[in-house]
């Protein structure tokens, strides 16, 4: 009996690495951590359910990014399509939703962390405003430090929609950078863009050595420069 139970678990488990071996890679692209794509909360179908069909792949992809952002702000901080592999999916289990810690007047950059100062804060939201103007994406930074943090609130503080780009600066689990990208930017922008530019600013060493807020300022230029590009072939290929 006991050599049948063994047998048993050994099966299991070889049936949750196929699982996460076939997973489209569309999708596992951005399912490392934080927004990070656990998703949180979210299972990985099996191999017999995904059947490896291009149609199945997509529905199941669809379904993904469809819960992307409930899943993400429950956590909030990493947003389900976690674009820098940061991972935080077993934090995003846990809900938080404090409005309280939500500014009173409407702003852009929301920083209950305290990395950014007075300056900062108002070049970066002046920087953001510039960029909506321009091009009718909306850039939404929120600076924080897991679980102080106003989670689910901020989806409707923001109106959270298709052109919007929540930014979610939180070393809390190593890589600083986190993206929940809106589906019409997901449209224009490369996703490996997100990748490249947690890389390269979001990495441990560079926020430990620069400051968190150097990291935020950087990302922020970043992207601003990448959807201010016009769509085609090679937009955003090189992170600034």
């Amino acid at each position: 009996e006991r050599f049948i139970n063994v047998i048993q678990k050994k099966q299991w488990r070889r049936k949750k690495l196929m699982a996460i071996l076939f997973t489209p890679p569309q999708c596992r692209t951005f399912s490392s951590p934080v927004f990070n794509n656990h998703v949180a909360g979210e299972t990985i179908p099996s191999p017999h359910s995904l059947k490896l069909k291009t149609s199945s792949a997509e529905n199941w992809c669809s379904r993904f990014r469809s819960k992307s952002l409930s899943l993400a702000f429950s956590g909030a901080l990493a947003l389900g399509l976690s674009l820098s592999g940061v991972g935080i999916a077993e934090a995003a289990k846990v809900g938080v939703n404090k409005p309280e810690l939500l500014p009173k007047e409407f702003t852009s950059v929301i920083d209950v962390a305290g990395f950014l100062s007075d300056g900062q804060e108002k070049r970066i939201a002046e920087e953001i405003s510039d960029l909506e103007k321009d091009t009718g994406f909306k850039l939404r930074v929120l600076a924080q430090n897991y679980p102080v943090t106003p989670g689910l609130a901020i989806k409707d503080y923001w109106q959270v929609d298709d052109s919007t780009i929540v930014f979610v600066a939180d070393p809390t689990f190593g890589n600083i950078l986190n993206f929940n990208v809106g589906a019409s930017v997901d449209l224009d922008i490369p996703r490996s863009f997100w990748s490249r530019l947690a890389g390269k600013y979001g990495n441990m060493f560079y926020w430990k050595e620069k400051g968190e807020d150097a990291s935020i300022e950087a990302a922020v230029m970043a992207i601003s420069s990448c959807l201010r590009e016009p769509v085609g072939a090679n937009n955003c290929a090189e992170v600034y």
